[in-house]
């Protein structure tokens, strides 16, 4: 499916007689959840270490992202498929495999891999929508966790199944753990576009609620500036 859904919502937020926030599907919706009981140190932790996660509509993934302490840049793009060098429309159909996703680019000195994983998990989407976030839907839209180190997916692993266990959410989490094998950059205009256009209402609807979470339930990690 094609980004149809988020300029049509553009249409439904203009009539409130045809939309109200409990009649569209929402990625809003925050939850508070553990810390990882398997994690990173930050103790002999340096350099730069990357993870590229996917989650619905990539707009609002960076937005989070770029509002992290210890990111260091986090950029749009298209992973998990099978086409080289793919664009929007192609990945659009859903025939290329691809997710949108982002690659997060972070310092494990001052950010751990498991609380990536927690704003991941809490603010940034709904780990339990199979292949849909809101009102984009197509496995271009799923749930994702692309890992480049061993350690990063024993880490994705565990969380996984400890909040499995805890029955943190009512529904499974169907969030793909998959190696990373290759990222390719989305188009300009689609990167920082939440940033370039804060009153959107598509970003104004889905979106701004993410930051607005992030900075409420991660206070020590929320920065206000984007990266």
């Amino acid at each position: 499916m094609s980004r149809f859904p988020r300029y049509a919502l553009l249409v439904l937020l203009a009539s409130p007689a045809l939309v109200s926030a409990s009649s569209w599907p929402r990625a809003n919706a925050a939850k508070a959840l553990p810390n990882p009981k398997v994690d990173e140190s930050l103790a002999n932790a340096k350099g730069r270490e990357t993870v590229v996660l996917a989650g619905g509509c990539f707009w609002g993934i960076q937005g989070v992202f770029e509002h992290v302490k210890g990111v260091m840049k986090a950029t749009a793009g298209y992973s998990g498929g099978t086409v080289k060098n793919p664009g929007y429309e192609e990945v659009s159909s859903g025939a290329t495999g691809h997710a949108e996703s982002v690659e997060v680019v972070y310092d494990p000195s001052q950010i751990t891999f498991g609380e990536l994983l927690k704003i991941f998990f809490s603010v940034a989407h709904d780990p339990t929508e199979l292949n849909r976030q809101g009102p984009d839907e197509g496995t271009q839209y799923r749930s994702a966790i692309f890992y480049e180190t061993p350690e990063q997916e024993r880490i994705a692993q565990a969380y996984v199944k400890q909040l499995t266990a805890a029955r943190t959410f009512s529904e499974t989490i169907v969030t793909q753990i998959a190696p990373y094998t290759a990222f390719y950059r989305a188009e300009d205009y689609h990167q920082d576009y939440l940033v370039k256009h804060p009153d959107n209402p598509y970003i104004v609807y889905n979106d701004l609620p993410k930051i607005a979470n992030l900075k409420k339930q991660f206070p020590n990690l929320y920065v206000a500036y984007p990266r």
